[in-house]
């Protein structure tokens, strides 16, 4: 799509849109959103407890995730927060507007901190507080060990 006179020569407006550079541009944008994206929705890194049932995290953006590294840091989703500071912030980000929270805490944090936190978040208003954690990989059905066999009892002596 060249310019062109038009009209047989007269000085006028070129009635044809040139959308190479918009497509350029679109292209670039799509391929730069499409890096970041990923990078954008990895948090802190959180070694989490395994449980043998897990459900799925809700995917819709009203709730909100408390974050308690093996140091002991405290994220609420993207916020630095601690205990002093945690209730404050649990009010105004989760109770005020009524969002879920759930608590994703590393392995490795001691109980302590885990209940002293969910004690702020009691005291903040929330009802509902979720817990994060993985599912534990099952064993094979052949590697499991045979449950014990029960024996004979007799007086609390087993039957020889």
């Amino acid at each position: 799509m060249g310019m062109s006179s038009g009209n047989g020569g007269r000085n006028g407006m070129m009635a044809e849109i040139n959308v190479t550079p918009f497509v350029d541009v679109m292209l670039v944008l799509l391929i730069i959103f499409m890096v970041t994206a990923p990078m954008m929705t990895q948090g802190l890194d959180v070694d989490l407890p395994q449980t043998r049932k897990v459900d799925v995290l809700p995917s819709e953006v009203e709730h909100l995730v408390l974050t308690i590294t093996k140091d002991g840091s405290m994220m609420l989703d993207k916020y630095q927060t601690n205990l002093n500071t945690l209730q404050a912030q649990v009010k105004q980000n989760v109770v005020a507007a009524k969002k879920q929270l759930f608590l994703k805490a590393d392995k490795d944090v001691p109980y302590g901190v885990v209940v002293q936190a969910m004690s702020e978040i009691r005291l903040a208003g929330v009802e509902k507080l979720g817990v994060v954690a993985e599912q534990a990989e099952l064993p094979a059905a052949s590697s499991q060990p045979a449950p014990p066999k029960a024996t004979g009892t007799s007086g609390g002596k087993p039957k020889q």
